[in-house]
């Protein structure tokens, strides 16, 4: 797993920004090859597996979680097969019908490393072309069919004809409507992975703590513990705290970007974004480099042959 990295054409996310999507989120399986653990609450990173895949999804004008109500980062409709257990093509019928969006992103709730460029890639897919659905395939060329965006109008006609052929949708396996869809795809062997066994979960937390994700990964858990909903350009704060800290002392790090967020917060009546937050940083910058030139240049102020203070408290 940590030997892949994300693939894609550049601009790929972009040309999905426009297309609005439902999504729907199957996080209802009994996870056997876990024990029977309850697989979406299962931490990596600090964040429940299906809260990840909600941040993913977080665009969708409406986000369907199939399963059983549980507290979520955000919020959500809930939806449930009859009966549950039903199976993924009973828990997609049950998801879809509190859709209204003609296309719907489909995913598990064990995808660690799907993020929201990802899928707008695939929606960027569906909308290009013909094809009934764009899903990805993972590392070995495998189809991924619960990491995909399909028309909803295609999903809803195949879906109620496999319901009057089997006389219901319980049991039924997933290719059974795969199958006879057409659809492209979209290789990412990243963010295809998804957690079936405890070697994945091990797998999937060995790598966000990498040097090349663990920081990134930190700001996306804490974003969501805090509840914020803001991107901000890390490395403008990493230099302030670095400017602060050698221009100042070590702790005026943690203070000054304590500061500038809060400064940021009260920017704009309380509206301040990255831009608010990219203006005290410049601000709190340019102190810090001041406060260096002055402590710099109050080391050479004293002539050679001054005059010593023989004031009784100097030195």
């Amino acid at each position: 797993m940590t030997a892949y990295e994300p693939t894609g054409a550049p601009g790929a996310a972009t040309a999905g920004q426009d297309v609005g999507y439902d999504a729907v989120v199957l996080a209802g399986g009994a996870a056997r090859r876990l024990g029977g653990v309850d697989k979406p609450g299962v931490s990596v990173g600090g964040r429940p597996l299906l809260d990840r895949v909600l941040a993913a999804c977080a665009d969708a004008r409406n986000t369907v979680v199939v399963a059983g109500p549980r507290p979520t980062a955000r919020p959500v409709t809930w939806a449930r097969e009859d009966p549950p257990g039903g199976g993924p093509l009973a828990a997609l019928d049950a998801g879809i019908r509190h859709t209204t969006a003609e296309s719907i992103v489909v995913l598990s709730a064990d995808l660690p490393f799907l993020d929201e460029h990802t899928v707008l890639r695939l929606l960027a897919a569906l909308r290009t072309g013909d094809a009934d659905g764009a899903l990805l395939t993972d590392a070995d060329g495998r189809d991924q069919p619960l990491v995909a965006a399909y028309r909803a109008s295609v999903l809803r006609r195949e879906l109620d004809a496999l319901a009057r052929e089997h006389d219901g949708l319980t049991g039924l396996p997933l290719r059974r409507l795969t199958g006879a869809l057409d659809l492209t795809r979209v290789p990412d062997p990243v963010a295809s992975f998804d957690c079936d066994t405890w070697d994945d979960i091990a797998a999937a937390r060995a790598r966000i703590r990498e040097h090349g994700h663990v920081l990134d990964e930190w700001i996306s858990a804490v974003k969501d513990e805090l509840g914020i909903d803001l991107d901000v350009d890390i490395k403008v704060l990493l230099d302030l705290a670095r400017d602060a800290a050698h221009g100042v002392a070590r702790p005026a790090a943690p203070l000054t970007t304590f500061l500038v967020g809060y400064a940021a917060a009260q920017a704009q009546g309380g509206e301040g974004g990255p831009e608010a937050v990219a203006e005290a940083s410049r601000k709190a910058a340019a102190l810090a480099l001041r406060w260096a030139e002055e402590a710099a240049a109050a080391q050479s102020d004293v002539a050679p042959d001054a005059t010593p203070d023989t004031r009784p408290d100097a030195g």
